[in-house]
């Protein structure tokens, strides 16, 4: 293929690095607001506790305090907003148990907010918490989602009679029924998705401004999309019109999810700035993102597949309790019921009868993190692939390819509802087990054996949907100094935004790569944008940007002709100039903007609307080696086969492909967050909770075999998320096969620590 140098195809290097790795970037904390007070939140010590707050007087009589905040002084403010109900088999809505902005009177998790405290810098507000008399009751707590809808355990809301959230089911029971009773074989598997936190490198921070002669707000806050941040603020929390809030985001450490959502400190901080008329910001410490962020995953699943004498899959059950923590968060109930839609994989299930009952918990409310809910579904279709295969007496290898959505049955309308457009999920499996040596693996084997260790291999064929049915505006203007500025909704985390749209600009207008500025995080430049989440900034964002450069070269080539008494068709836009083609008549982009008859004529704007999801798909082979003295696990060979579509940057896509795998071989190795029986968190700190390092992981080898996406028009279908989807299960099922082999141990819920694992073969061995 014949990429331009920065056109879609080619291996730009990040635009973004050089400013970052300056020591130039501007994230939150580093915005410095002159007379800026700092806020610091009271939080629970107790996971469940009625209290009353006795007396404020000490912390105010502290020189360097203006202002203590209760429940009672933010009565006026709604709560932060679950914006996603669930339709139950009855026909209703779920109740919504939304966060207080702070608590009133009751706290239902370690770390929930009681008071504010806003001083002259974050120690005297630290040292003044210590002032504020509180008169705490506490009460008992359960954290256990096994038993959590258990009769008679303590209950997060006490009115609802229950913990149960909600209910939700999809799929035909009956017809599930049917197929379990005429089947050959039925297998049976229950997994646990452990709880973990997404440990970004930049803690939430924020820093508030209020303007009373134009009763506005101004907010800088790291997020994923200011628009959703800005109307959540204000129509459901201050209730005011969204032109009296502007939220600004600047650079953002990661997010992964978490940054998406609106949080009660941001809602503090402006409170705190209008009524004291002084910028207040605030900032979490490590501790506090552990306590006070949305946790992910966190659900058990007890699940079954029904088998004909053929070993095809007649029938699947699935019966899921999914955390929500003490309240709903922001999208919260949307992750399970993202789970059920892709719970049939890249298989040709014929029916489904898929159960959800989501409970409450005294923990930190649970909500999207990188996958949101796909990784759940994947992890439980790909291990029950590999139990079932041990079980029925083939391959997984086998198992799989008998039982792939063919590619002449596309489009595939799964018992969940998904329409697959494209797939080749047996070319991609071929690949990838070429690739990673899978026939020579016995060998392997047998040297592990002789140094003593334990080895495995472990597979997973996933696929999961993103850049959801929607639209993304971008506004692409052609500046006086023959610049071109985007502006855009979608809110970068460390993706390569400004480079990857900067390539579908310089695709179409012809011009230096540098001279392009990305416009992202302020509300005030545009009006309105659907923000960064499920893999929609390139697949849907990319798809207005093009559209969006191609009209301006359009304008361009209008102006320039115009100028140059020549057709616009005859016009031909290169290195940032207009020329008549095949002569040495130019006009250079400044002076076409010179020559604009008005500022429309230099701005185009797009809005394109993708009418389906994509659906990118891959393989992953892991071999990992176990040293049974202690435990340890050893990713010793990482190989990925994907089919995104289109690429539109090779090595940015390394980039997430890399961090992805990470992430999801973290969760199935090393991470979770844990509390005790009472409550306490106990994986607060990085004292307690592992995140995985460099050094723990393998060299990963990656490619792509590529099917281009018939639902989205640029042929691309998204891959933030894909890697974290596809590596949880591959590494579990690595590690469960070198433990099967050696131990005959059939099942193992994630962490696999070493600990775990010494624990399961002294077990095994006992026995």
């Amino acid at each position: 293929m014949n990429v331009p140098k920065f056109g879609i195809g080619a291996s730009a290097l990040r635009k973004e690095d050089v400013s970052l790795l300056k020591g130039q970037g501007r994230y939150t904390d580093d915005l410095r607001v002159e007379q800026a007070l700092h806020g610091f939140v009271i939080r629970s010590p107790y996971a469940h506790a009625r209290f009353t707050i006795v007396s404020t007087e000490a912390a105010l009589d502290l020189d360097g305090v203006h202002l203590v905040l209760t429940a009672e002084d933010v009565a006026h403010l709604g709560d932060v907003p679950n914006k996603q109900q669930v339709r139950q088999p009855d026909g209703t809505l779920h109740a919504r148990r939304e966060a207080p902005v702070l608590c009133r009177g009751v706290a239902r998790h370690i770390g929930d907010g009681v008071a504010f405290i806003v001083a002259d810098n974050r120690e005297i507000a630290e040292d003044a918490a210590e002032l504020v008399e509180i008169d705490w009751d506490g009460q008992d707590a359960h954290v256990d989602l096994a038993t959590a809808l258990d009769e008679g355990v303590p209950l997060v809301w006490e009115e609802l009679g229950t913990n149960q959230a909600f209910l939700y089911t999809i799929g035909d029971s009956k017809k599930t029924d049917t197929a379990f009773a005429g089947a050959h074989r039925v297998v049976d598997l229950s997994v646990v998705n452990n709880r973990i936190v997404s440990h970004y490198l930049e803690p939430r921070a924020a820093v508030a401004q209020y303007d009373a002669a134009t009763e506005s707000f101004l907010l800088h806050a790291p997020s994923q999309g200011v628009h959703s941040m800005r109307d959540v603020l204000a129509k459901d929390i201050f209730r005011i019109a969204p032109e009296r809030v502007r939220v600004v985001t600047g650079d953002v450490g990661g997010g992964f999810g978490t940054k998406s959502f609106c949080y009660r400190e941001y809602a503090l901080v402006m409170e705190a700035a209008r009524k004291l008329d002084r910028p207040v910001r605030w900032l979490s410490s490590r501790t506090e993102h552990t306590l006070a962020d949305a946790h992910g995953r966190d659900s058990i699943m007890h699940a079954s597949l029904a088998f004909d004498a053929g070993h095809r899959i007649t029938g699947m059950r699935v019966r899921m309790i999914a955390d929500m923590g003490a309240y709903l968060s922001q999208y919260g109930p949307m992750i399970p019921t993202m789970a059920a839609m892709m719970a049939t994989g890249v298989y040709d299930i014929p029916v489904l009868d898929y159960e959800i009952r989501a409970a409450y918990t005294h923990t930190t409310p649970v909500d999207a993190y990188r996958g949101a809910g796909r990784p759940e579904a994947a992890y439980l279709i790909e291990r029950l692939m590999d139990a079932s295969a041990r079980e029925l007496g083939v391959s997984p290898v086998e198992l799989r390819r008998i039982n792939f959505i063919k590619p002449e049955q596309f489009p595939y309308r799964t018992q969940a509802g998904c329409l697959y457009d494209v797939g080749e999920f047996d070319g991609h499996l071929r690949r990838a087990l070429d690739l990673s040596g899978y026939s020579g693996f016995e060998a392997r084997l047998a040297e592990a054996r002789a140094r003593g260790r334990v080895r495995g291999i472990g597979l997973s064929t996933y696929v999961e949907i993103c850049a959801f049915p929607g639209s993304e505006p971008a506004h692409v203007r052609l500046n006086e100094d023959g610049t071109v500025t985007l502006f855009i909704g979608t809110q970068t985390n460390g993706q390569g935004h400004a480079t990857a749209y900067s390539q579908f600009i310089a695709d179409k207008i012809g011009i230096d790569f540098d001279r392009i500025i990305v416009r992202q995080g302020d509300t005030a430049e545009l009006s309105r944008g659907g923000g960064t989440g499920g893999s929609r900034s390139i697949p849907i964002g990319g798809l207005s940007v093009a559209r969006a450069g191609e009209d301006l070269a359009n304008k361009i080539r209008k102006i320039a002709s115009d100028e140059l008494e020549s057709a616009p068709e005859d016009i031909e836009l290169v290195n940032g100039v207009a020329r008549i083609v095949g002569t040495d008549r130019v006009l250079d982009f400044s002076a076409v903007a010179r020559a604009a008859k008005s500022a429309e004529d230099l701005l185009a704007i797009a809005d394109v609307h993708q009418d389906e999801a994509t659906f990118p798909n891959g393989t992953h082979v892991v071999e990992v080696e176990i040293d049974p003295e202690t435990g340890a696990t050893e990713i010793v060979n990482y190989q990925v086969v994907d089919d995104f579509g289109v690429i539109v940057n090779p090595v940015l896509l390394l980039g997430q492909i890399h961090g992805g795998i990470v992430q999801g071989a973290g969760q199935a190795l090393v991470e979770g967050a844990h509390y005790s029986p009472d409550g306490q968190m106990l994986t607060a700190t990085f004292m307690d909770y592992a995140v995985p390092r460099a050094d723990d992981m393998p060299s990963f080898k990656f490619e792509t075999r590529n099917v281009p996406s018939k639902a989205n028009p640029l042929g691309i279908k998204g891959a933030g998320e894909a890697a974290t989807i596809g590596a949880t299960p591959a590494v579990m099922n690595a590690v469960i096969d070198a433990l099967h082999r050696a131990y005959g141990i059939r099942a193992l819920d994630m962490p696999a620590t070493p600990a775990k694992v010494w624990a399961a073969i002294q077990a095994a061995e006992a026995a």
